[in-house]
């Protein structure tokens, strides 16, 4: 099997530093990045494009990542979710991994940790899909 390559990433972050370095990162190996401030403002984009992977920080005001887990699994939503935080514990990581996200991340990531993240990510996607 191939290894998949991801191709649109939604980085959805409260921190504009994060969402641009992310983003810079990102771009910076051909992947087409969308960005968000806040997941209330990703779910009203309804991003449900094939190939795509979801960057979320699970620490946000308001409708924060573990919520945004919640209501892609209401709906439904097959999208890839790797939750990022800057506060991590394992009873955190299991609700996160609970909610659907495929692993949870701690800030800061390395460029290799989250791009190795990715394609794992949309590995399994591909796996479930097919």
């Amino acid at each position: 099997m191939e290894n998949p390559r991801p191709s649109i990433v939604h980085v959805v972050d409260d921190d504009e530093a994060v969402r641009d370095s992310m983003r810079a990162l990102l771009e910076s190996y051909g992947i087409e990045v969308y960005a968000y401030a806040s997941a209330r403002e990703f779910l009203v984009a309804d991003p449900a494009q094939p190939g795509g992977c979801v960057l979320v920080d699970l620490h946000m005001p308001g409708m924060g990542g573990l919520e945004l887990l919640e209501a892609l699994q209401a709906q439904g939503s097959r999208i890839p979710v790797i939750a990022i935080t800057g506060r991590s514990d394992s009873m955190l990581k299991e609700r996160a991994t609970r909610a659907g996200a495929v692993t949870l991340l701690e800030k800061p990531v390395s460029d290799e940790a989250l791009l190795s993240t990715l394609v794992l990510a949309l590995t399994r996607a591909k796996f479930r899909a097919g």
